[in-house]
């Protein structure tokens, strides 16, 4: 069974920066796609960044320029740098896990919330 379980989240000032970590129980060089999305109240999730293996990373336009996708293979983690956070960046933030041939669907962390507020 695979896991992902976040980590990093919290209060952080508008203009602030935050470093959100989703660790997985297995060699994540061996997952295609990962990603992170957020959620906010009474609105469907959706995707902020992924990171494709060996690919490019593609952001949302609203986050490009400020948050960093990346892969960390010798800890087995996906980082989501946020740096000059807005409040609109408050939701909760859900690491996702994709493209294994063996998997019969994809893998969801349980979820962080990030509140961007002053």
């Amino acid at each position: 069974q695979v896991q992902l379980v976040e980590s990093g989240g919290g209060l952080v000032q508008p203009g602030g920066s935050l470093t959100l970590s989703c660790a997985a129980n297995m060699n994540i060089d061996e997952i295609y796609y990962m990603a992170w999305y957020r959620q906010r109240p009474g609105m469907e999730r959706f995707l902020v960044a992924a990171s494709p293996k060996g690919g490019k990373s593609v952001y949302v336009s609203s986050v490009e320029g400020r948050f960093s996708i990346l892969r960390d293979n010798t800890e087995n983690k996906l980082i989501l740098q946020m740096d000059n956070l807005k409040p609109e960046d408050t939701a909760i933030y859900f690491c996702n896990a994709d493209g294994v041939a063996t998997w019969e669907h994809p893998y969801w962390g349980q979820g962080i919330q990030v509140t961007v507020s002053s």
